[in-house]
C-alpha cells in the first residue's frame, strides 16, 4: 500500500483511488481555495450513475456492493425504491441523492440487472489523524479547536474544505491575510487516511498607507493620528496597530466624527472607509472619504429644569461652555457628566439630564439646552463581570460603589468604573448598563480586558560622589488572581545593599480593610559619605480603611534594630558617639485625602496626607517624627500637565536627643540634581552626612508630548526642585575640632526628563543642576531607571 500524501484534487476523490495509493485527477487546490464539494449542484453526487436505468416493471431485490464498514442493510433503508415498487427514475434519483446526503460515501451508482437493483457505493474513509505542518503563530490544540474533522469520524471533501476556511479566518482575524493552508491525506490500510494541513502563515498583514479623501481643515497626519489604526512602520514592532483589522476600521470612523464633533463640525460624515489589500498581499490601503461641512459656534446656552425643587442658581455655575465658543460635543457631554454628578450628590438620584441642540444653518451656531428631567426610577437588578480570566469576579465587584438593590446613580457607576481602572491590573475596563428583567430593573457589565501585573523593575543611577547604583524589584500586584500584592526588592549601590519583601491584603477577611506586612535587611556600608556601616533588621504590620469615599486611614506597628557598626576612625566623632545597637518599636498612622481623578496616572485634582510616627512603646528609641505631602494636578491644555508638589517634615525627640538612624535624609529623589543624603547637616571634617530633625522639599513640573507619535508613549517635562534639611541636636565635643555644617539654607535645583511608556514598563532620564546650594553638597548629574513587564 503506497502511503504518499495525497493532494485534494478538483476531481471527485474516491476511495478507491486511495486503495491504489494513487493520485487523484484534476488539478490541485491552491492555498486557502476551496476544493470541490463531495456533491454535486442540486444533491446530485458528482461521478455518481442512475441514468439510462430501463423504467417499467417490478423491482424483484435489491442488491448492495462495496461496502465494508457499513452494512447492506443501512444502505438500503436510505433508498426510496424498495422490492416490490415499480422501477421509475425519479425513485431512483432521489435515491441517489439521499445516499450522497448522509455522508458516508464518496461515490455511488445504480444500475440493473433485470428485476434486480444493484447499488455499488464507494465508502469514504475514516480520518486516522489530523496533523498540522508550518504553523507557529497558533499551535496545534487551537487549530483542532476550529475544526469540524476528528479522528475516527467519516472523511468528506466538504469537511476538509470548511476547515480550510475556517483555518484561514483564523490567521485573518490574527492580522495574516497572507497565509495560505493546503490539505493533503495519506491513505492508510483499512479505507483510513490521515489528514495533513500543510500552513503557510506568512508575515502580519500591515498597513501600507492610509489616506483621506475630502479633508480640507486638518492634514492627513493630524487625522491619522485621531484614528487607532496606524501605518506599519519600524518602531511598531511591539504595537498591533498597525496590522488591518476590519472592526477597528469600524471604530475608526467613529473617532473621526467625535474628532470633527469636538473641533465644531456638526455635520460632518464618513461616507466611506475601504481597504484594498495590495497586489502581493502584503499590506492594506485604507482610503476615509469624508464630508468635513461647516463650522459651528455655540448659540445661547441655558439649563432648564422639570423637577421644581432644582435650583438651577448653584447648576448654572457648572456649565463650562459659553456662547461664541466653538462648539464641542465633548464639551456638552462633559457639562451633562457634571450636572448628573451634582444632582446626584444632593440626592436626585433618578434624573434624565438631555443637552437639546438647536442647529441654526444661516448663523452657524448651535443653541443648546440642558433639559433636566425627572428619569424613571431605575434600581440595579445585577452585576456582570465578562472578560476576567484570571482575576476573580470579587475583585472587580468589590470596587463598585453600587450594589444590587440600589438605586441606579450615573456618578457612582462612573466612580465604580474609575477604581477598577486604578487597579492597574486590566487593559481595558468599561463600566455600561442595559435594560434588566423589568422597565425599573438595570443590568450593569462591566467588560474587562487583563494585561500583566507582575512587574520586574530595574533601576539605575549614577553619583559623581556615590558612583553607580541598581535596583532590581519583583512585584506581583494581582496574586493568584485575588488581587493580592507581593512586592520583593532589592538594591545594590556601592554604599549599600537592600532587601525586602511585603505583602497586601486589600481586602481583609472580605471587608474593606488592607492588612500585610513588610519584613526589610539594610546593609549600609558608608564609605563614600560615611565611614561607617549600618546594618538594619526589621518588620512591620499595617493596617488601612476608608472613612469616606477620598478619606483614607492607615495604621501600623513596626519594629526594627538598627546596627552601627565598623566605625572608622577617620569617621566623625558624632557617629562614632551613636555606634552600637538600638531597637525601636514604633506604631504611625497616614490619614490620605485623595481626590486626583487617577491614582496610576493623574491629569486633575489633588491629595493631602498626613503621618504620625510614635516610638517608645519599648524598644531603645523615643520620638516623635510627623510628615505632611500634598500635590496639585492641573491641565493646562491637552496632555500637558501641570503638578505642584511637596512635602515637609518633622522629628522631635522624647526625653532624648533624635538618633541618626531616625533622622532625615535629602536628596536623589525627592530633590533632582542632589545626590542621595547630598544636602543637610554634615560633618565639617569627615564631610559625613548627618541627617536632619527638620526638611520640606517642593517640585514644580510641566509634562507635555515631544510631538512623535503618540503610541510611541514618549513624553517630556520641565521641572524645578527646591528643599531643605537642617536641624540637629548634638552635645558631642568633636576631638577633631570638626563643627557641623549646618546653613539652614534654600537649595533649587531645575532640569528636564525624558520618559517612555515602553512594552518594558516605564524608562525614565532626568537631567537636573543645581543652581542654589552649599559648597559641602554633594551634586548628582542624571538619574535613569526602567523597568519591564512579564
Amino acid at each position: 500500500m503506497a502511503t504518499a500524501a495525497v493532494v485534494l484534487g478538483t476531481s471527485l476523490f474516491s476511495a478507491e483511488v486511495m486503495a491504489q495509493g494513487g493520485q487523484p485527477q484534476g488539478g490541485q487546490t491552491s492555498g486557502g481555495q476551496q476544493a470541490s464539494g463531495g456533491q454535486a449542484s442540486g444533491g446530485q453526487a458528482a461521478g455518481g450513475q442512475a441514468a439510462a436505468i430501463q423504467t417499467g416493471g417490478t423491482v424483484s431485490a435489491i442488491k448492495v456492493e462495496g461496502t465494508q464498514r457499513i452494512e447492506p442493510e443501512t444502505v438500503r433503508s436510505y433508498l426510496v425504491l424498495q422490492p416490490g415498487d415499480t422501477f421509475d427514475q425519479s425513485r431512483i434519483d432521489r435515491s441517489l441523492k439521499a445516499l450522497f446526503a448522509t455522508g458516508l460515501f464518496a461515490d455511488v451508482s445504480l444500475r440493473r440487472e433485470g428485476g434486480t437493483l444493484i447499488v455499488h457505493v464507494v465508502e469514504n474513509p475514516i480520518v486516522n489523524r489530523i496533523a498540522f505542518e508550518g504553523n507557529h503563530k497558533f499551535d496545534d490544540a487551537a487549530l483542532n479547536a476550529e475544526l469540524q474533522l476528528r479522528p475516527r469520524i467519516v472523511y468528506t471533501r466538504t469537511k476538509v474544505q470548511s476547515d480550510v476556511k475556517r483555518i484561514l479566518e483564523l490567521y485573518r482575524r490574527s492580522g495574516r491575510f497572507a497565509a495560505s493552508v493546503e490539505p493533503k491525506v495519506v491513505p492508510l490500510d483499512q479505507n483510513r487516511v490521515d489528514v495533513v494541513f500543510e500552513i503557510e502563515e506568512g508575515q502580519v498583514t500591515g498597513i501600507k498607507s492610509v489616506t483621506f479623501i475630502g479633508n480640507h481643515q486638518f492634514e492627513d497626519s493630524k487625522l491619522r493620528g485621531v484614528i487607532s489604526t496606524k501605518e506599519s512602520r519600524w518602531y511598531r514592532f511591539f504595537s498591533s496597530d498597525d496590522t488591518y483589522d476590519p472592526d477597528r476600521l469600524t471604530y475608526d470612523r467613529e473617532l473621526l466624527r467625535k474628532f470633527y464633533l469636538s473641533q465644531g463640525y456638526a455635520d460632518f460624515r464618513v461616507d466611506s472607509g475601504v481597504a484594498e489589500l495590495a497586489p502581493d498581499r502584503g499590506g492594506f490601503y485604507l482610503t476615509y472619504t469624508i464630508e468635513e461641512g461647516e463650522r459651528y459656534k455655540f448659540g445661547k446656552v441655558e439649563v432648564v429644569s422639570q423637577i421644581k425643587d432644582v435650583k438651577l442658581d448653584e447648576l448654572t455655575p457648572l456649565v463650562t461652555i459659553k456662547e461664541g465658543d466653538w462648539y464641542d460635543a465633548d464639551a456638552v457631554e462633559g457639562t451633562v457628566g457634571q450636572l448628573t454628578d451634582a444632582l446626584g450628590n444632593h440626592g436626585y438620584a433618578f434624573v434624565d439630564i438631555r443637552p437639546r441642540p438647536v442647529r441654526n444653518r444661516e448663523t452657524r451656531t448651535i443653541d443648546v439646552v440642558f433639559d433636566i428631567q425627572e428619569g424613571p426610577r431605575v434600581f440595579v437588578e445585577r452585576i456582570d463581570v465578562t472578560g476576567n480570566v484570571r482575576t476573580l469576579d470579587k475583585v472587580v465587584r468589590r470596587e463598585f460603589r453600587l450594589v444590587e438593590g440600589d438605586a441606579f446613580n450615573t456618578s457612582k457607576l462612573r466612580r465604580s468604573e474609575q477604581r477598577i481602572k486604578d487597579l492597574g491590573f486590566f487593559k481595558k475596563a468599561e463600566v455600561t448598563n442595559t435594560p434588566g428583567s423589568a422597565p425599573d430593573l438595570t443590568v450593569v457589565t462591566v467588560n474587562v480586558e487583563e494585561q500583566s501585573t507582575g512587574e520586574l523593575s530595574l533601576g539605575a543611577g549614577f553619583s559623581t560622589t556615590d558612583g553607580l547604583l541598581g535596583n532590581v524589584g519583583i512585584r506581583e500586584k494581582n496574586l493568584l488572581g485575588r488581587g493580592q500584592d507581593l512586592r520583593l526588592n532589592f538594591m545594590l549601590s556601592q554604599r549599600a545593599q537592600q532587601a525586602d519583601i511585603s505583602f497586601t491584603e486589600p481586602y481583609f477577611l472580605d471587608k474593606n480593610i488592607a492588612a500585610g506586612f513588610d519584613l526589610f535587611q539594610i546593609d549600609q556600608r558608608n564609605n563614600l559619605n560615611a565611614l561607617y556601616d549600618q546594618f538594619t533588621v526589621g518588620g512591620a504590620l499595617r493596617m488601612g480603611y476608608q472613612i469616606t469615599e477620598p478619606l483614607r486611614q492607615t495604621l501600623k506597628y513596626e519594629v526594627r534594630n538598627d546596627s552601627i557598626t565598623n566605625v572608622q576612625a577617620t569617621a566623625s566623632d558624632f557617629i562614632k558617639e551613636e555606634a552600637g545597637p538600638r531597637l525601636s518599636s514604633l506604631v504611625g498612622q497616614v490619614l490620605l485625602y485623595d481626590e486626583r481623578d487617577s491614582r496610576l496616572d493623574p491629569h486633575r485634582g489633588y491629595f493631602v496626607s498626613y503621618g504620625l510616627d510614635l516610638a517608645g512603646l519599648g524598644g531603645d528609641a523615643h520620638y516623635v517624627r510627623n510628615k505632611v505631602s500634598a500635590a496639585y494636578y492641573y491641565p493646562v491644555a491637552k496632555e500637558w500637565i501641570l503638578g505642584l508638589s511637596g512635602e515637609a517634615g518633622l522629628v522631635s525627640g522624647l526625653g532624648e536627643q533624635v538618633k541618626i538612624q531616625d533622622r532625615f535624609f535629602v536628596g536623589g529623589d525627592n530633590l533632582r540634581g542632589f545626590a542621595t543624603a547630598g544636602i543637610g547637616p554634615r560633618d565639617s571634617v569627615s564631610s559625613d552626612a548627618l541627617g536632619g530633625n527638620q526638611y520640606y522639599v517642593g517640585s514644580a513640573q510641566l509634562s507635555f508630548p515631544l510631538g512623535l507619535p503618540q503610541e510611541l508613549g514618549i513624553g517630556g517635562r520641565l521641572f524645578t526642585d527646591f528643599g531643605d534639611l537642617w536641624g540637629i541636636n548634638q552635645s558631642v565635643v568633636s576631638s577633631t575640632g570638626a563643627t557641623i555644617q549646618d546653613a539652614n539654607s534654600l537649595r533649587v535645583s531645575t532640569g528636564f526628563g525624558v520618559s517612555w511608556k515602553s512594552p518594558f514598563g516605564p524608562i525614565r532620564l532626568d537631567l537636573a543642576r543645581p543652581i542654589m546650594k552649599q559648597s559641602y553638597d554633594r551634586n548628582e548629574l542624571f538619574h535613569i531607571g526602567f523597568g519591564t513587564r512579564f
